[in-house]
Order: structure tokens, then C-alpha cells, then sequence
């Protein structure tokens, strides 16, 4: 019978440290856009949410302009619509409820 060295490698290169400074600039920078699009959902949802209650809401903080819809699959595709698709992060998506979450995580 054949042994199996105790001595394993999980991996041969150790990971970059630049691979984790991008995800947490990427992560600073998506919690930064999330409370700019907070404070202008404050703003919105007194009005909003009388006439539509629980639809789903997406903010572009710097234009202050916003999506509305009654479902989630339904603002995404207007999203798409709006703004194409892109891997940069340029809206929030909220509900128009009392806590402005869209769901539970």
C-alpha cells in the first residue's frame, strides 16, 4: 500500500493582498452610494408611500431620480431599461414599507 503524505498544500501561491484591497475599496464604495440613496429615500418615502405602499424603489443619488415598481423582477428589468447593464454599482433598490427593506438576509 501507498502512503499519503500528512504534508498537503492547499494552495501553492499565497493569495494577493491587492485582491483584498480592491474588495474592500468596492465594499466601502457600495456602503457609501447605499447611504447617499438612504438619505433621498427619506426624503421620498412620506409621499411615496401612501399611493405605493410595499413597490420596490431604486434611487440614482446624484440625478435624485428614481424607478418604481410593484415587483422586484419588474424594477430590475426597468433598471436594465434605464441604465443597460454594467458591472459599476449606480442605484439602491428599496421598498416602500416602514423599514425600506426589500427582504430578509
Amino acid at each position: 500500500m501507498t502512503q499519503v503524505s500528512q504534508n498537503r498544500r492547499t494552495r501553492i501561491i499565497p493569495p494577493s493582498q491587492e485582491v483584498r484591497t480592491d474588495k474592500n475599496h468596492d465594499t466601502e464604495q457600495r456602503d457609501a452610494l447605499g447611504m447617499r440613496c438612504r438619505a433621498v429615500f427619506e426624503r421620498l418615502c412620506p409621499t411615496l408611500i401612501e399611493t405605493h405602499y410595499s413597490w420596490h424603489i431604486a434611487i440614482d443619488p446624484d440625478t435624485e431620480q428614481y424607478l418604481i415598481d410593484p415587483t422586484l423582477k419588474g424594477i430590475t428589468q426597468k433598471i436594465r431599461d434605464a441604465y443597460g447593464t454594467s458591472s459599476e454599482v449606480k442605484l439602491t433598490i428599496f421598498r416602500l414599507n416602514d423599514t425600506g427593506t426589500c427582504g430578509r438576509i
